[in-house]
């Protein structure tokens, strides 16, 4: 079938029709005014040739005389990729003629450049793309724009909005005129601009026919045409919103605060690992007299804070309790929930959701006496520290020696919460987190932020840097294998290394003791480097390219740590001089905080130990779910929950189908380069609606969060995995954690996107001396990989000093 009218399609004709014209199809289908038109198929598209005979019968049949004519892919106007703007669209062609000419163009525009690196961008295969062409009667439009029936910019889905302009609505859509800006709510209508009041209200209106026929937001291109009548010209989803809240019957509306950027981690977590997350997070919680229900928004977790902002004890503290580790972006979304209306303190709500304070009392003393003990016995405390976690990583290792079944493994990996086990581990780091953070408050107006950080550089024990430093190690001693290594890529030297056909450079020895580790390795579905050691190897590749003394990362380190120790002398008398007591006491906190604050990596550390053993466990589940025909691949149960996973084992069931949408679903939440520190349940972006934060001319503006200044080029990288760095360039990412600090080696500079002064990065970055800018909204689209930037840490700014060279 080379031609089909239009209101014979529909969205079970989409191989043969594309999206626009399926979409078109629904429209009229539901009742809407579409302008009449036909569909050239994919089928004439195959076949190489127009079909002319055909389409100049079905232009006939139109009355001929002016028609648009548009591309309609298969791969268009879906749900995650809308390719507007990416395929060709002419109008007012009159003729069949040039209605052949423009039809041959769109084809062509399937091939375009823009269109290529888009597909690209999304994942989807060019080869299996083809190309259907919609023809309609032109609309003789008065004014005519774009409808969104959310709002694409903060997200919320209570507001729709509207842009129009008088005439066709290509300046609108390609942005090439000014328009008229319209945000509805559905209560009022504004009395102003090209469209009336009555207009914008029959907008709303067929904007929420529209959402409810497709069941989701919609991106729909509008016309009024000289006689007032509104014709829809194309209905497609916003693919950009970030997705909404899980329904819940509490009080409305409701504020979500993302847990995930405090640990480095912006990329979605698998289903397997948040089902398991969810339940560590609860527990640690918990020991602290806090009910916080934790919930899965677009594979990330979100802490629903709402009790926490209305209750009348809890608010005030609130700001004050970002700053320890969620950071300043939170500290802004809070500070302006707390200012609205909606948000006021509730008589009667309480924070603990009717868990009292009783599991805190009962924890008091042990934490009073674990941070005492810290504090006043460091170097005895560090040591059992360090045995605790031995005894876990035994205990890990050891525990699974008996499982013979499925259901065995399952409930094993059901019982590991490291949270009930950390009593010895969490109080010396709470200890060490308190000497960091409370000198600040001691030193207001003797010592900046910047020389409080000078001061927490190169800090010792602590696990990360351990590990960072024992790669450097590896890496000197593999220099005799340079050439292979600094040239194979990554990914195939790791093949080579599981194949046994790598020289020993010490890899197996270096995996042996942190193998266990990744990016983003909370989450038990990401592989740890000893299944997949690419990301070393990369690594050390970086490491291999260092050819100046000085800028090797142990001297560097033990440079930091010379300087802090030179700057906590300095600060200690200044502060003793001027206000004796406080002087006194932050002295003695600091001198603490060089003992204790190193470890604060080593909870983390620990709690990877069980992680790693119930992956293995569930690995071995997988391999029987294969076995049975229930999953394709081993690994498949990591897009099962533990709940899932067991009824499959108990119940049977083929999982394939629902593994793979999950696994589609996932890969494209990878793609999303924006993540919300916070969301509304009605989808708003609290951050979308603050006042943007202002910065000297040409400087973008962040938190300073390891002082020093550093200009060099700019390295955007999205994956560590196979990061190229060269010594001295100035890292560029949206986030840190553990899994990126070996890149911080050969790194000048660091700029993320997200982030806490005491988080992961900022804390690597302090205690290997490089300058590190936080909280930068929007750096890795901004600055461009080359381009020569500085950064400043002590005014918390990153300047663009020249273009990309």
């Amino acid at each position: 079938m080379n031609v089909i009218a239009l209101v014979e399609t529909s969205a079970g004709l989409v191989e043969l029709v594309g999206g626009k014209a399926a979409g078109l199809g629904e429209l009229i289908r539901i009742g809407e005014r579409v302008p009449a038109g036909f569909c050239l198929t994919t089928a004439a598209h195959d076949r190489g040739t127009i079909p002319e005979a055909e389409v100049a019968e079905a232009y006939r049949a139109l009355g001929g005389g002016p028609v648009a004519v548009r591309s309609s892919a298969t791969a268009e106007d879906l749900p995650y990729a809308s390719f507007a703007g990416q395929q060709d669209t002419f109008l007012g062609v009159t003729g069949v003629d040039a209605l052949h000419d423009a039809i041959a163009k769109c084809w062509s525009s399937l091939y375009a450049e823009r269109a290529v690196a888009y597909r690209e961008a999304n994942d989807i295969d060019g080869g299996t793309v083809r190309m259907a062409v919609v023809v309609q009667c032109m609309v003789d439009a008065t004014v005519a724009g774009v409808l969104f029936t959310a709002n694409p910019l903060t997200g919320c889905r209570t507001q729709m909005v509207v842009d129009a302009a008088p005439g066709l609505g290509t300046a609108v859509v390609d942005g090439t005129a000014p328009a008229d800006h319209y945000v509805l709510d559905g209560t009022r209508y504004d009395d102003r601009g090209c469209l009336t009041p009555a207009q914008l209200a029959e907008l709303h209106r067929a904007g929420e026919r529209v959402q409810a026929h497709f069941g989701a937001p919609q991106d729909i291109e509008w016309a009024i045409d000289p006689d007032g009548v509104l014709w829809l010209l194309q209905s497609r989803p916003i693919t950009t919103l970030f997705p909404l809240p899980p329904p819940t019957d509490r009080p409305q509306p409701r504020i979500y605060l993302e847990f995930g950027h405090v640990q480095g981690m912006l990329r979605p977590v698998t289903p397997m690992g948040m089902s398991a997350l969810r339940e560590i997070l609860a527990g640690i919680l918990g020991s602290f007299g806090i009910r916080a229900e934790i919930v899965d928004i677009g594979g990330r977790l979100y802490g629903d804070l709402t009790d926490l902002v209305r209750d009348p004890a809890t608010r005030k503290r609130l700001v004050k309790l970002m700053a320890v580790d969620f950071g300043p972006r939170a500290q802004a979304v809070v500070a302006h929930i707390l200012t609205d209306p909606r948000f006021a303190p509730a008589p009667g709500v309480r924070s603990d959701r009717g868990g009292g304070l009783g599991p805190a009392l009962r924890s008091a003393p042990r934490a009073v006496a674990g941070i005492v003990g810290a504090l006043a016995r460091p170097e005895a405390t560090r040591t059992r520290l360090f045995a605790e976690i031995e005894q876990l990583r035994q205990r890990a290792a050891a525990a699974p020696a008996g499982l013979r079944t499925a259901a065995e493994r399952l409930d094993f990996v059901a019982g590991q919460d490291p949270s009930t086990r950390y009593d010895r581990i969490i109080w010396p780091i709470v200890a060490g987190i308190l000497t960091t953070a409370l000198p600040a408050e001691l030193l207001k107006g003797i010592a900046s932020q910047s020389e409080i950080h000078t001061v927490l550089g190169g800090m010792p024990h602590n696990v990360t840097i351990e590990m960072d430093l024992a790669l450097w190690r590896l890496a000197e001693r593999a220099s005799a294998h340079r050439e292979l290594l600094s040239t194979t890529p990554p990914d195939e030297l790791a093949a080579r290394w599981r194949a046994g056909t790598l020289p020993e450079i010490g890899l197996s020895a270096f995996l042996d003791t942190y193998g266990h580790r990744a990016a983003a390795e909370v989450d038990l579905g990401v592989p740890r480097w000893a299944e997949d050691p690419t990301p070393i190897l990369a690594s050390i590749a970086n490491y291999l390219r260092v050819t100046d003394p000085e800028q090797a990362p142990d001297r560097r380190f033990a440079q930091a740590a010379a300087e802090a120790e030179a700057a906590l002398a300095e600060l200690v008398a200044r502060a003793r001089r001027r206000r004796p007591v406080r002087g006194r006491i932050a002295g003695f906190l600091l001198r603490r905080a060089r003992v204790l604050a190193g470890l604060r990596e080593s909870g983390k550390f620990a709690g990877l130990y069980p992680l790693r053993e119930s992956r293995r466990q569930l690995l071995l589940v997988g391999a029987e779910l294969v076995d049975a025909g229930q999953l394709a691949q081993a690994d498949d149960i990591m897009f099962l929950t533990l709940d899932e996973a067991r009824a499959a084992v108990r119940d049977g069931g083929d999982q394939r189908a629902l593994v793979a949408e999950r696994r589609a679903t996932y890969q494209r939440e990878l793609r999303r380069r924006h993540v919300p520190v916070s969301v509304l349940s009605d989808g708003t972006d609290v951050e979308a609606v603050l006042a943007p934060a202002t910065a000297a001319p040409g400087a973008l503006r962040g938190v300073g969060a390891a002082p020093g200044t550093a200009t060099g080029p700019a390295r955007v990288v999205h994956d560590p995995a196979t990061a190229h760095v060269e010594p001295g360039e100035i890292l560029v990412a949206p986030t840190t954690d553990p899994g990126w600090t070996p890149l911080f080696l050969t790194a000048g500079g660091l700029v993320t996107e997200t982030g806490a002064p005491m988080a992961h990065g900022p804390t690597v970055a302090r205690e290997y001396g490089i300058p590190a800018v936080i909280c930068v909204p929007g750096a890795t689209d901004t600055i461009r990989t080359g381009q020569l930037v500085t950064v400043d840490g002590a005014a918390g700014t990153v300047t663009v000093v020249d273009r990309v060279r």
